[in-house]
């Protein structure tokens, strides 16, 4: 007997991510592990702790010079996450 309502196991998954709201989380850990491959070695080594919250990216940097540098370049720091997301998944980056 064949069955008529079977679904590849991706959709299934996705479906079942979108309705219990976890996919945009999954994402958010995503751009975090990716930092950096955003701002490079040297500059992820004098990062600290680093997570999203409201729509906002929390960064603490160790460096002052760091911290700086990064603040001077945030719009475009900003844009080249959520490039790399493929949504606007933050729309402030914090620097502390």
């Amino acid at each position: 007997m064949k069955r008529t309502n079977t679904q590849p196991i991706r959709e299934v998954i996705q479906q079942y991510l979108n309705e219990m709201h976890i996919d945009r989380k999954l994402r958010e850990v995503a751009l975090v592990k990716g930092w950096e491959e955003v701002v490079g070695k040297i500059i992820a080594s004098k990062t600290e702790r680093i997570y999203i919250r409201n729509e906002k990216l929390y960064v603490h940097i160790r460096s002052s010079v760091v911290k700086h540098e990064l603040i001077m370049i945030r719009e475009e720091l900003l844009e080249a996450l959520n490039q790399r997301a493929g949504e606007e998944l933050v729309k402030e980056i914090v620097f502390k």
